[in-house]
């Protein structure tokens, strides 16, 4: 006896699904801490001081281009070097998925209604842009060129070896970027993935061992998308309270 064709109940609207769960949960947490820090980092931008004290720079300002001779309004430091490492993460493959169910809502969760059904064309027309990750990339491995070496300078205090809590975070962060950084799909595709035959390829070898390296570290790329995001947030923060005076840091050595 041949088997009947189970029709399933039609779910449509949005946010309409068969699901049980709290799959609004973690939608409503993704918009939370990106629009959190969007509003932080946009203030922060636009303030245009207490980047700097003494040994330690903000990463939010990092290199650091002095604009007040330029005369021109509201180009602060900030805004010169934010667009670089913001375009990296806006285009990033994870924060792609983050946005799209957070703020788009298309759709906000596996099985669960999304906005305007039936009218995703993909990344094309506008969307476009998001095939920039790739290049952004390398603005991104220049950059923790320049935060390992505001790290290096942290642990300089008047011109002696030092170091305090201050260097500890800056060194966080410069850990937490480097593992966001180097978990990145183009990453994973640039030191491997290109690769047809890695036995026919110069240094064959050593790229393959690469490539395992780095798409170890890919499976955990949401969590260091997250853990580096929050901790950029938390070390410019902990700079500027020290600029302000509103905190004093504490010298360990």
């Amino acid at each position: 006896m041949a088997n009947k064709a189970v029709h399933l109940p039609v779910v449509h609207g949005l946010g309409q699904t068969l699901r049980k769960d709290n799959w609004w949960a973690g939608p409503f947490v993704t918009f939370l801490v990106l629009a959190s820090f969007v509003v932080y980092a946009t203030f922060r931008a636009f303030e245009g001081r207490l980047y700097m004290s003494g040994p330690y720079l903000s990463p939010l300002a990092s290199p650091y281009f002095e604009t007040a001779s330029l005369g021109i309004p509201f180009v602060t430091p900030a805004i010169l070097i934010l667009p670089f490492p913001g375009l990296f993460r806006f285009t990033c493959y994870y924060y792609r998925k983050a946005y799209y169910r957070s703020f788009a809502m298309t759709p906000p969760a596996c099985a669960v209604g999304g906005r305007s059904p039936g009218n995703y064309n993909g990344e094309r027309k506008l969307l476009l842009f998001q095939n920039l990750h790739r290049f952004a990339l390398y603005f991104a491995l220049l950059f923790l060129v320049f935060l390992w070496h505001d790290f290096y300078k942290s642990l300089w205090f008047d011109g002696h070896f030092g170091m305090g809590l201050g260097s500890l975070i800056i060194g966080l962060n410069c850990t937490c970027l480097s593992l966001y950084t180097f978990s990145c799909h183009s990453f994973r595709h640039l030191v491997g993935g290109v690769i047809d035959s890695y036995s026919e390829t110069p240094f064959g070898a050593l790229r393959h061992k690469m490539w395992s390296r780095v798409s170890q570290l890919n499976v955990n790329h949401m969590a260091f998308a997250w853990t580096s995001l929050i901790v950029v947030a938390m070390t410019d923060l902990y700079i500027r309270m020290v600029a302000s005076g509103a905190v004093t840091d504490m010298r360990l050595f």
